[in-house]
């Protein structure tokens, strides 16, 4: 009996250690809250901001010539401030959710005039390219949608940079050719890229 309670006394304490620092572990491992616009990360010189866990907005962003950038900070504010500061892109509709951006009845690498961005459609007939503005559905739970921009293209996999997602601002997807069309393996919609960047991905 003795024996028991001695065994006992020294196991308890070590338990007890394992069980809050595992605890503090777990804690440390969990999503920090940032603040609102803090620079969570950067592509090509262009910043992701941190929008929050619960998807605030906090006005309109503009660039300095008045050019719409869309909300402080959804995912279209992101890839529109791309495409003006990186590639010198103004869409001609500056407006409207991210799932807007895919004008549904184009064919496979039309005009979508709205954006002035050539459309491809997944599967499509064009392989993704960096810099590519990808556009997902919306769904029950997000009506609007999301865009991203293409941020890495390699054989069997493409990665993505993005804002307001709640869970980081880089993803994968894998991709796949089959035949004449190259599909991303999620449920996207398809990939528009600016006209003069099209006959550097076309064989």
């Amino acid at each position: 009996m003795k024996k028991k309670t001695k065994l006992l006394i020294i196991i308890l304490p070590i338990l007890l250690a394992l069980a809050i620092g595992g605890y503090f572990i777990f804690r440390t491992n969990e999503p920090v809250e940032q603040p609102f616009g803090f620079p969570m990360d950067s592509y090509n010189g262009v910043i992701v901001y941190y929008n929050g866990f619960s998807k605030f907005t906090k006005g309109r962003s503009l660039a300095k010539d008045g050019y719409n950038f869309g909300l402080k900070y959804q995912c279209v504010e992101f890839v529109k401030r791309y495409y003006y500061i990186r590639l010198h892109h103004k869409m001609p509709y500056s407006y409207g959710h991210a799932c807007s951006f895919y004008k549904k009845g184009l064919k496979d690498g039309q005009l979508n005039v709205q954006r002035n961005l050539i459309q491809y459609s997944n599967p499509g007939k064009m392989k993704p390219m960096v810099d590519d503005l990808i556009v997902f559905p919306g769904n029950k739970y997000n009506p609007y949608g999301h865009v991203a921009i293409i941020s890495k293209v390699a054989n069997d996999y493409i990665e993505v940079v993005q804002q307001n997602t709640g869970f980081g601002s880089r993803a994968t997807f894998r991709i796949k050719k089959t035949g004449n069309w190259w599909k991303i393996n999620i449920n996207a919609l398809g990939w528009l890229r600016k006209q003069e960047y099209r006959m550097l991905n076309e064989r």
